[in-house]
């Protein structure tokens, strides 16, 4: 137990995180802990990117996000969609789909820190653009950072044993 939590430390905790840089649009991963939504919305008001492109895994369902999506904030292009399958995977085929069809380069890509190496090793396979991974704040208690640690690591097993995009 405690070997699997120090071999965890540089995945989920201390994951590869990228400085800022400006980039063609922000992608918010949609999920649990939804600071990333006011968060990658404050990196777009705030000049980042000038396209948001935003996940509603759950659709009409999130009231508030729903809101905010017919609602953009001024002098933001925003895309919000509903991620099919609704996995990181559906995510990052959206990603494809429409760094394609716009010709973007660099996404920065807001999840929460346990999810910054798995969401990096999926979106990679979908996009051979730069990714520039931020982590949005979240507090987790102990028992949320045992469930994460398990939930990533079979996350990345179902990754890695289902290649590809």
């Amino acid at each position: 137990m405690i070997a699997a939590a120090v071999a965890g430390l540089p995945v989920y905790v201390r994951p590869q995180t990228d400085p800022l840089r400006h980039a063609d649009a922000i992608l918010i991963l949609g999920g649990e802990y939804n600071e990333r939504y006011p968060f990658g919305f404050a990196l777009a008001s705030e000049g980042w990117a000038s396209t948001l492109v935003v996940s509603n895994p759950k659709g009409k369902a999130d009231r508030w996000l729903t809101n905010r999506c017919a609602n953009p904030p001024t002098g933001i292009a925003m895309h919000c969609f509903v991620p099919d399958p609704s996995t990181t995977k559906g995510e990052g085929r959206e990603l494809r789909r429409m760094a394609s069809q716009n010709g973007w380069r660099t996404i920065i890509v807001v999840t929460f820190r346990p999810h910054i190496s798995r969401a990096r090793f999926i979106l990679d396979q979908c996009f051979d653009g730069d990714l520039v991974m931020v982590a949005s704040p979240a507090q987790l208690s102990v028992p949320k950072w045992a469930f994460q640690y398990a939930y990533q690591t079979a996350g990345y097993v179902r990754a890695v044993s289902q290649p590809g995009c």
